[in-house]
């Protein structure tokens, strides 16, 4: 791309400016003074006033602790998309979905690259939830949400359930199907009147109050890195 363009996109100036600093020789490109419409590639070394600049943003890793009523998703013409409700100043995007209709832990994140080793389902990584049906519901309930439910067209694999009361369990599933736990109660004749989800891998929604977000903690990092396997490319 043009220089003035990358120097604009990377935060620097506007393209304008960019091309008074050019003439004033404080832009270089692999050591060279630029010149005004100099192109550069990912491969160049472009500095201001002696500085690196990169327009590769720094890597964010975000929890939301969702409300209900925002929907996951980066498409801006729906209104409550999670981007406008996070208001994040960088573009960020969801890992995974949690419904409109339901609240709880939702990762956000630019890291590309890590959404896939926590989604795919082959990794086996833990999505924990709290859900509350309406009405009480029997063993035989447990022990058939945990050996398996049919539901599009395919046996839901064998995950946790724990009762918590008359009308409320905790499940940790190691798939997303879409809509998994609503379809897996409804097809047993329950409804579900509330779905929060708690964790993901390591990541725990602890006292995060509703409706607000943060950034993970170096300690999650790392460890959340080392149950996945995985190394962030080098910025």
């Amino acid at each position: 791309m043009r220089i003035n363009k990358f120097l604009s996109e990377a935060g620097i100036t506007s393209r304008r400016g960019a091309d008074k600093w050019i003439e004033a020789g404080r832009i270089t490109i692999n050591g060279e003074l630029a010149q005004l419409g100099s192109r550069v590639s990912e491969s160049d070394e472009v500095r201001a006033d002696g500085k690196l600049i990169s327009t590769k943003p720094k890597r964010v890793y975000l929890m939301l602790n969702k409300p209900v009523g925002i929907t996951s998703t980066t498409e801006r013409h729906i209104e409550g998309n999670v981007v406008d409700y996070m208001n994040y100043p960088t573009r960020i995007f969801h890992i995974g979905r949690l419904d409109k209709d339901s609240e709880g832990l939702l990762l956000m994140t630019n890291d590309g690259d890590i959404v896939n080793e926590i989604l795919r389902e082959e990794h086996g990584h833990e999505k924990e939830y709290i859900v509350t049906v309406d009405r009480p519901f029997d063993q035989q309930f447990i022990e058939t949400m945990e050996s398996g439910v049919p539901i599009l067209g395919t046996m839901t694999k064998p995950c946790k359930v724990k009762r918590l009361g008359a009308k409320t369990f905790n499940i940790t599933l190691t798939q997303g199907m879409n809509r998994q736990i609503r379809r897996m109660t409804e097809a047993l004749g329950y409804d579900v009147v509330k779905l929060k989800r708690t964790r993901i891998v390591n990541i725990e929604l602890g006292d995060l109050k509703y409706g607000d977000w943060r950034e993970l903690t170096e300690q999650e990092l790392q460890t959340l890195f080392q149950q996945l396997e995985y190394t962030p490319a080098h910025e």
